[in-house]
């Protein structure tokens, strides 16, 4: 991989990319807040099964699709996924998340060099995702589909660590050691998403729609989801 791809790929997973992904911890406080989540072990369990159970299904799988799209300008295709994105999120905070994050991505690509002007205004035009969006981005630094699921889902894993040691709360520590867990998983559940097609790409992950719906009407919390 040029120097210039992976530099951009490191910018795209980097937490400080002002996009608002800190501000979620996709349903990791709702755990917490009900005490099924109370130890380092317990969150890096949680983080682990969320990761091969249903990041590796949906948004993973979603990217792998939609990184090709983008380079082959399939507007149609491009437009289904999106539409499968808003779809599959089970809760209005959840779907909430992903077009902020999506709609965020698309202005720091304004600004950026990598996207093209017709790009950008094709997906602003819907109600864009964070995964298409980022494939959008992902698309135009030339880095190997399989790095780009790679940076996809270790800059979820270091925003999800941090959601843990702010939560649960745990010690820098303890976190390292988790994104360490995290992390020696990622290749695995990539190689997954890479083989999943339409028919085997899902979201089906009951304990995250429930708790979110929780978490929506939680009484004190720190994460918008």
């Amino acid at each position: 991989m040029r120097d210039s791809s992976l530099i951009q790929l490191m910018w795209l997973a980097s937490p400080a990319l002002p996009i608002g992904g800190f501000s979620y911890s996709e349903c990791l406080e709702a755990a917490v807040d009900s005490a099924q989540v109370a130890t380092e072990s317990e969150a890096s369990n949680w983080l682990l099964d969320q990761l091969e159970l249903s990041l590796a299904r949906s948004d993973l799988a979603l990217l792998a699709q939609a990184i090709p799209a983008w380079q082959a300008a399939d507007a149609g295709r491009i437009a289904t996924l999106n539409a499968w994105a808003l779809q599959t999120r089970e809760s209005s905070e959840l779907r909430a998340q992903t077009e902020q994050m999506g709609r965020s991505l698309l202005e720091w690509l304004r600004n950026h060099t990598t996207a093209k002007p017709a790009q950008i205004e094709l997906l602003a035009n819907g109600q864009p995702t964070y995964p298409i969006a980022f494939a959008l981005a992902a698309s135009s630094t030339a880095a190997p589909l399989r790095d780009c699921l790679l940076a996809y889902a270790f800059g979820w894993a270091e925003n999800m660590v941090q959601a843990a040691i702010k939560s649960v709360p745990l010690g820098q520590s303890a976190g390292q050691r988790i994104l360490s867990r995290l992390a020696a998983e990622i290749p695995a559940v990539v190689d997954h998403a890479l083989a999943a097609t339409d028919d085997t790409r899902q979201a089906f992950a009951p304990m995250l729609a429930i708790l979110s719906a929780q978490h929506e009407v939680q009484y004190s919390r720190l994460f918008r989801s």
